[in-house]
């Protein structure tokens, strides 16, 4: 066998699986639009998610409102570790 005869089965070698990849890449583009179709027909892809405009509001938890004196103690637990 040549090189050149090496040389061009090589080349249809790579044509051939680049064509394999390419095709496969193209049939699993074309599931995943099937894929979404189906599920936006089935009405599967809208969540339950509660009603935001009937619950009632939250007060705001004791922790928020201390967070000044957290950040100054791990402001002074830095400032001894490092100095």
């Amino acid at each position: 066998m040549t090189i050149a005869q090496m040389l061009s089965q090589s080349g249809m070698l790579t044509l051939l699986g680049m064509g394999v990849v390419f095709s496969f890449l193209i049939i699993m583009i074309l599931s995943m639009y099937l894929l979404h179709a189906v599920v936006h027909v089935l009405h599967l892809d809208k969540a339950d998610e509660p009603d935001v405009t009937s619950a009632a509001p939250v007060a705001p938890s004791q922790a928020s409102a201390d967070t000044g004196a957290v950040v100054a103690a791990i402001a002074a637990a830095v400032h001894e570790k490092i100095g």
